[in-house]
């Protein structure tokens, strides 16, 4: 009876670890058709026949991003919206630009773990632990650093030198998710009440005013 209970323990663990990563493949490939009818978790499957060598290739990381935004930075993604061929692979990737002193500011992807490589210049990264430690990994990164941002945690980058910097993240999902901090607590619609977040953030009132106005 003991040696049962600690088989469906691991059992149990074992779904648990499966289920935190995008489904397997259970073919070749599920070119994603973003016309399908059919609602499920991801896209529905391009009818094969159909499928050509376009639907495995997109070409635009090589295209710095436009950074004339308040951030200073632009995030060109290479999801399964823009490459088909990704769809129920579970990976992603995206180009991002920075001006300098640019941020990419505290967001989380809520399904993906991040691996990111510097491919010129210098950023400052970091993430924050969970409740209640919440502890500040902060490192800086030279060209050909690579940093990871574990799954679901906030984390940001900034960069910290004198010229343009450009880096190439990973995703371990199709559709990590892009949960950027302030929009979504100062942004939302409609909006969170003003006392929630006076509480929340020890604020006065006009100022979560005036944050909720700029997003």
């Amino acid at each position: 009876m003991a040696n049962l209970s600690l088989l469906l323990a691991v059992l149990a663990l074992s779904l648990s670890v499966a289920l935190a990563a995008d489904n397997s493949a259970l073919q070749d490939f599920c070119v994603a058709d973003p016309k399908g009818q059919v609602l499920v978790n991801g896209f529905a499957c391009k009818d094969p026949k159909l499928v050509e060598a376009n639907d495995f290739f997109f070409s635009g990381l090589h295209i710095a991003g436009n950074t004339t935004n308040p951030n200073g930075s632009k995030v060109t993604p290479a999801f399964a919206t823009q490459l088909p061929g990704l769809n129920t692979l579970g990976i992603s990737m995206a180009r991002i630009d920075y001006v300098p002193w640019g941020i990419n500011p505290p967001h989380t992807h809520p399904r993906a773990t991040e691996v990111l490589t510097v491919l010129d210049g210098t950023l400052e990264v970091g993430f924050v632990t969970s409740n209640p430690e919440n502890r500040h990994f902060r490192k800086v990164l030279q060209k050909g650093d690579v940093f990871v941002f574990p799954t679901g945690l906030v984390h940001y980058q900034r960069n910290v030198g004198y010229d343009n910097a450009v880096a190439i993240a990973a995703l371990s999902s199709q559709n990590p998710g892009l949960i950027t901090v302030a929009n979504a607590v100062f942004g939302a619609t409609p909006d969170i009440d003003g006392d929630v977040l006076v509480k929340a953030f020890h604020l006065d009132k006009a100022i979560v005013s005036y944050l909720q106005s700029k997003f």
